[in-house]
């Protein structure tokens, strides 16, 4: 039976890190944020109705949606953001549909979704995985790798659910404080328990 798992944490916690780990253990990836950037991709419907939504200056020179400038428009007007996630949302959802029907019965499907708990999801799967971290962590790590100020950073993750509600709907925790090798072996022995119990 294929095994269907949810994979989420908040902003800056390293999930993309961990969904490659998983890749790299033979886990199929599906992952929102590459499909959302699929989604609104040049020449399609997607793009079409954001820039019917929120105007032409959304676009870059290459006519691309520039996601930083919707992320400043839509983290500042919680109704904005809705129009958004309701162009997004349902295309992400139909192509994630297609990748898992094409999975093998004894394949482990993980998708990799940012809003997982926001877009109440997590019933959804097998098991839900929670990339956690503190949020003094995350602030930081969007400071230093992103370059973001610190009021920008917790206006981010205050447009997120909280670390509580995310552990709230966690079957297995990784806790990203640590090494990259830390990371890893938390990752190994989640896979291993998916393993024994797909």
């Amino acid at each position: 039976m294929t095994l269907r798992l949810g994979l989420t944490g908040g902003i800056a916690s390293g999930k993309s890190t961990v969904s490659r780990m998983f890749a790299d253990l033979g886990a199929i990836i599906i992952d929102s944020d590459v499909l959302a950037r699929e989604v609104v991709a040049p020449g399609t419907e997607g793009l079409a109705e954001v820039v019917a939504a929120f105007g032409e200056d959304v676009l870059t020179d290459a006519g691309e949606m520039d996601r930083a400038k919707v992320g400043a428009i839509v983290f500042a007007d919680p109704e904005k953001r809705k129009v958004l996630e309701q162009v997004i949302h349902p295309r992400v959802f139909m192509r994630a549909l297609e990748i898992d029907q094409a999975a093998g019965e004894h394949d482990v499907v993980i998708n990799d979704i940012p809003l997982l708990v926001e877009t109440d999801q997590a019933d959804r799967f097998d098991a839900v995985v929670v990339v956690d971290v503190p949020r003094e962590l995350q602030v930081e790590r969007m400071v230093r790798d992103r370059g973001m100020t610190v009021e920008e950073a917790t206006a981010r993750i205050g447009a997120q659910a909280t670390r509580e509600q995310r552990l709230a709907v966690a079957t297995y925790v990784i806790e990203n404080t640590g090494t990259l090798e830390d990371l890893r072996r938390q990752v190994g022995q989640v896979w291993a328990q998916l393993q024994r119990g797909a």
